[in-house]
């Protein structure tokens, strides 16, 4: 028995160049696809991310814009980013089709799983941060602002420190998956 990939065909650095390029081109398009069709809820998207904050905002405290574009750039800003964030069971399957060629059956059993369960964790540790870790942590910025200091947070700070979370909790919960790997 050979320990080769079943399909194990020598192609040039060129064809190889032009799968890659096909595949980036793929993965570009299913985000702007995604883009297109969420762009008429930009707001309803930047709503529902910035409910946790103004949920503990005080009385009458709202977010605010401190640049001109902001109002406008930060909800297109953030709807490219959940593009990207949903884009990515076809991110990974493009890069699953370029590096399945080269792997040997055996490691081939091993990837499907690991790559389905690195998207399941990856969103549910966005999920476990929404639902869980906002409205903890706003909580506490909330009671813990100095008295005589408004609490006015900007929307383009807001929106750069909850998709920083966002990809932190995201990442953290695919420790079971580098576990696997390592142990394997």
């Amino acid at each position: 028995m050979s320990d080769l990939p079943e399909n194990d065909q020598h192609m040039p650095l060129v064809s190889h160049l032009t799968e890659l390029r096909t595949r980036l081109l793929r993965c570009v398009a299913a985000i702007f696809i995604i883009f297109a069709g969420l762009f008429a809820f930009t707001q309803q998207i930047y709503t529902f991310v910035s409910t946790p904050l103004r949920e503990y905002l005080p009385a009458g405290a709202t977010m605010i814009a401190t640049d001109v574009s902001s109002p406008f750039l930060t909800p297109l800003k953030l709807t490219m980013m959940v593009s990207l964030f949903l884009a990515i069971p076809v991110i990974l399957h493009q890069i699953w089709g370029f590096i399945a060629p080269g792997l040997y059956k055996h490691e081939k059993r091993v990837a499907v799983p690991l790559l389905i369960s690195s998207i399941l964790l990856f969103y549910t540790g966005m999920a476990f941060a929404y639902f869980f870790v906002f409205p903890l942590i706003f909580k506490f910025f909330a009671s813990a602002t100095p008295a005589g200091v408004e609490m006015m947070t900007d929307i383009t700070s807001y929106l750069d420190f909850v998709m920083t979370l966002f990809f932190a909790f995201g990442v953290a919960f695919e420790i079971p998956v580098a576990v696997v790997l390592l142990v394997w």
